[in-house]
């Protein structure tokens, strides 16, 4: 389980530099979040070390705590709007793990208006949490779950928990792969009002795929789930009802934090770089490229004695780069 520091960089159509920013409070920022709220806020995620001595008397002095913290922060000055910190909240005896990594923030969400959801994988928790004072509302799962859990809504170590519009909750359950036969993405239904949870759908790969890190669920507009299998590196897409639609794979070697579909078009300010290679008895061969233009289908070469008595010459579609 690892954590990095990071810039934020938010980058327009043209790829054009927007915005840039880093955590703020004198924290280093960290990877695993970096969520761009209704409000045009920022969530994002920090792991701080603390030393052990200052948590509990009970643990060596030697050796650190990380703190798992959330900041929201406003994109435009960065000023901090919003900041929750695991170890003033959440004991180290929640955790599944050793105290270093007890809390280990992985995802943080907009529940509504008022609330935020925060993921922790070493509590296997869900924490909804008020977002005007940090305290916390409810736990889902983990050892001190506020929710009778229904058969299969218990995640182990999970990843990227998102409220849906219809009020269900997905969370990508890597489960513990020494001991499950396969990771899954879940929806879960949540009842406050009685403090049920209940599995409402899953999905899994056929090749009975087991992610011991990252991993995500996207609900797509048309109702289609897509998966990212994070540290197995493939991203799939399922209807509604869990048949698979279709599945690729990066490379072996490669792993994906959270994979997404969406629309995009590129529209990059730069020109298209060309080469021109002389070959055998004369031939030329054109090489062309336009990083990060997404709506070129083909490449036409215009030839002609003057720059205004050009007329084509030959064409080829553009070649997609794959994974």
């Amino acid at each position: 389980m690892t954590y990095g520091q990071r810039e934020y960089v938010i980058l327009d159509g043209s790829y054009r530099e927007i915005a840039r920013f880093t955590a703020a409070n004198g924290y280093e920022e960290d990877h695993h979040e970096f969520l761009i709220t209704p409000e045009d806020t920022a969530l994002i995620t920090i792991y701080s070390k603390v030393p052990r001595y200052l948590i509990s008397e009970g643990y060596p002095v030697d050796g650190n705590v990380l703190d798992g913290i959330a900041q929201e922060l406003d994109i435009e000055t960065g000023e901090v709007l919003f900041e929750w910190h695991s170890l003033e909240h959440v004991g180290l005896d929640e955790s599944f793990t050793k105290p270093y990594d007890y809390f280990h923030i992985n995802s943080i969400v907009v529940y509504d208006e008022d609330h935020l959801l925060i993921s922790s994988r070493t509590t296997c928790t869900v924490y909804k949490i008020e977002r005007k004072t940090g305290e916390i509302v409810w736990r889902l799962g983990g050892k001190k779950s506020d929710f009778e859990m229904g058969p299969g809504a218990r995640t182990i170590f999970q990843h990227d928990v998102r409220r849906q519009r219809d009020g269900t909750m997905t969370i990508f359950d890597n489960g513990n792969v020494n001991r499950v036969e396969q990771s899954r993405s879940i929806v879960v239904e949540i009842d406050e009002d009685i403090m049920s949870a209940s599995l409402a759908r899953e999905y899994t790969h056929p090749d009975k795929l087991r992610s011991a890190t990252q991993g995500n669920t996207q609900v797509l507009p048309n109702g289609n789930v897509l998966v990212g299998w994070g540290s197995a590196p493939v991203f799939s897409e399922f209807d509604h009802d869990g048949r698979l639609l279709f599945s690729a794979a990066y490379p072996t070697e490669s792993e994906s934090y959270r994979a997404f579909r969406f629309p995009w078009s590129g529209q990059p300010t730069d020109d298209p770089t060309i080469a021109a290679e002389l070959g055998a008895e004369d031939e030329v061969k054109i090489y062309a490229s336009w990083n990060g233009a997404t709506e070129v289908a083909i490449w036409q070469v215009l030839a002609g004695a003057t720059p205004d008595r050009l007329e084509p010459l030959a064409s080829a579609p553009v070649r997609a780069s794959r994974a």
